[in-house]
């Protein structure tokens, strides 16, 4: 895994292998993570990653949350309960030399407590694939007050997920075994 784009291109990130099972670790490849960029800086919604406030939910590697602050992004916070994924994560965050620009929560996506800082503009949500987990953890982060009004919501699923009706479905494409919806909290 690498950075494939922005001030950081190229960075080699923490070898994580074919991902680890147990830990739910499946790593977003290259290529899916350059379409989604591709998708996002080039498609009509201007340039949603510059100075956004980031949530990666389910962050495991955190390479999608990385890639956002190597593109633009003001901060990210990373959300994941693994222990294996979060020591990735922090490993990455040090390549990086982006501690003061992230914040990691060992936290249930699916249960997200009352946000009180200022809520986030784009939202990566990868979870286990069929398993319901995505939409319990936009249901959970609406509830408590984690996106800003307007937020795009990038979402990888097996299968096209079921997004809470307060969302705005905007595109969905299908990468290998990888469909990606693009969602928007209405403002």
């Amino acid at each position: 895994m690498r950075i494939i784009g922005g001030t950081r291109r190229g960075l080699k990130l923490a070898e994580v292998g074919t991902g680890d099972a147990t830990a739910h670790l499946r790593p977003t490849s290259d290529r899916v993570r350059e379409a989604i960029f591709n998708l996002l800086l080039n498609g009509p919604y201007g340039n949603p990653v510059q100075g956004a406030r980031v949530l990666d939910l389910f962050a495991g590697t955190g390479a999608l949350g990385l890639e956002a602050l190597s593109r633009g992004a003001a901060r990210v916070t990373f959300v994941d309960d693994g222990t294996a994924a979060r020591a990735l994560l922090r490993r990455n965050i040090e390549l990086m030399q982006a501690a003061g620009t992230t914040d990691i929560w060992r936290h249930d996506a699916t249960r997200m407590s009352p946000h009180r800082g200022p809520a986030h503009d784009l939202v990566f949500l990868d979870p286990p694939y069929g398993k319901g987990l995505g939409e319990k953890a936009l249901a959970s982060c609406l509830a408590g007050g984690w996106l800003a009004k307007g937020a795009l919501i990038v979402w990888e699923e097996s299968a096209p997920p079921i997004p809470p009706v307060d969302l705005e479905p905007l595109d969905q494409r299908r990468y290998g075994d990888t469909i990606v919806t693009i969602l928007r909290l209405p403002a």
